[in-house]
């Protein structure tokens, strides 16, 4: 299999070259280009097609959220390109911004974990071949650990509309949807209607309710595969 192609961005030149360095002795991976700010990082895109970007969440001009500015504008641009987005900042707001468009191809871990080159490499991977990675501590600020601590919130779905969700967490349209389970469209509203009710989201206006679906479909999948409280990032 070809190496998959990373552009990295991130403003401080250390950072830059600490992350390249820790991909450089992977043979299953290439860095295509580093750049320093948003104005690089796109001429690169253009220029490198990559499989993968690998961004800080701020840089130049504003340094408030380019990151997921970027990911948002490359689901339209560059819909087969994937996105991780790397932040020291927990607030679960920028993991939700950065879903909006879609959960497909698109990560967000924090900072803390680059240093792990096994899990810097995972997340690589998962948004290169269409996944999606969370950091857990990210998912434990939204679902407040109910996943661990007790009874699933996925509990009280039905098998079919599990099976929507999961459909939902690869960020596929109710099109989409219906296509691949072999549903009506409206069949499909139907469930996903169902689904919000269930998961407490039919009232939610402060975020997307495909994203926040997604994201306890995510805990609960984690929750499954992990032994404990530090278990591996969340992927669909």
């Amino acid at each position: 299999m070809a190496a998959i192609r990373v552009v990295i961005a991130d403003d401080s030149l250390i950072a830059r070259e600490g992350i390249q360095q820790i991909l450089a002795t992977d043979p299953d991976i290439d860095v295509a280009a580093a750049c320093g700010d948003v104005a690089e990082l796109l001429a690169a895109v253009d220029a490198e097609r990559p499989d993968v970007v690998l961004t800080d969440i701020r840089m130049p001009p504003t340094q408030t959220d380019e990151g997921i500015r970027v990911a948002t504008q490359m689901r339209q641009t560059h819909p087969d390109l994937g996105v991780v987005v790397l932040s020291q900042y927990e607030e679960p707001v920028y993991a939700l911004a950065l879903l909006e468009s879609g959960s497909d191809r698109r990560g967000y871990l924090l900072k803390e974990r680059v240093h792990d080159r096994a899990q810097l490499r995972a997340a690589i991977e998962a948004v290169a071949q269409g996944g999606t990675v969370i950091d857990p501590k990210i998912v434990d600020a939204l679902v407040t650990g109910k996943a661990r601590m007790g009874r699933s919130p996925l509990a009280d779905l039905t098998p079919r509309e599990r099976e929507v969700l999961a459909e939902i967490a690869q960020g596929k349209s109710n099109t989409a949807i219906a296509e691949s389970l072999v549903l009506t469209k409206r069949a499909v509203e139907k469930h996903i209607n169902s689904i919000f009710l269930k998961l407490d989201l039919a009232f939610a206006d402060d975020v997307s309710k495909r994203v926040k679906a997604t994201l306890v479909y995510l805990s609960a999948a984690e929750a499954l595969a992990a032994p404990g409280p530090s278990g591996p990032s969340a992927t669909d």
